[in-house]
């Protein structure tokens, strides 16, 4: 059987910090499927396209990782693609908490779904998509916080 992660977010950009956590994680899985999704608490900044667009861009030497986009639950998406991992990125004590709380909420729903926790790198830690959201905003250089690929594209 095929260990399939999603990581699910809104990459609103894509930031280093995703980056660094897919890539460190390939040697775990045999697929990762890099799902964009809507967030109810967000509405998206960058659209949609361009967003997918910069993660093909970002992944495209990696076989091993899919973009796709989706809306509902994550755990239903996980059913659609065999997936019983979820990958998720932990900068902070407080992402914990928060990711914690949903990592139980995924199992409660779906038994056999685990949810693998990567710490961000220190130097990666400070950088957040709402945060980079702000200095584009205010006309500030996002390009030092988000893969390579994509800087042209800013």
């Amino acid at each position: 059987m095929d260990r399939i992660a999603v990581f699910p977010g809104s990459f609103d950009p894509i930031t280093r910090g995703h980056e660094s956590v897919v890539i460190r994680a390939l040697d775990l899985f045999d697929k990762i499927i890099i799902a964009v999704g809507v967030n109810s608490n967000k509405s998206g900044f960058f659209p949609l396209e361009k967003r997918m667009g910069w993660i093909k861009k970002t992944f495209s030497a990696y076989g091993k990782v899919e973009v796709l986009y989706y809306e509902g639950l994550t755990t239903d998406l996980c059913k659609q693609q065999n997936a019983r991992f979820i990958l998720r990125g932990i900068r902070t004590s407080a992402d914990f908490e928060y990711e914690r709380s949903i990592a139980q909420m995924n199992k409660a729903l779906m038994s056999n779904l685990e949810t693998v926790f990567i710490l961000t790198t220190p130097e990666l830690a400070p950088i957040s998509s709402t945060i980079l959201r702000d200095i584009y905003k205010h006309d500030g250089d996002i390009k030092p916080f988000v893969p390579e690929k994509i800087n042209s594209d800013l």
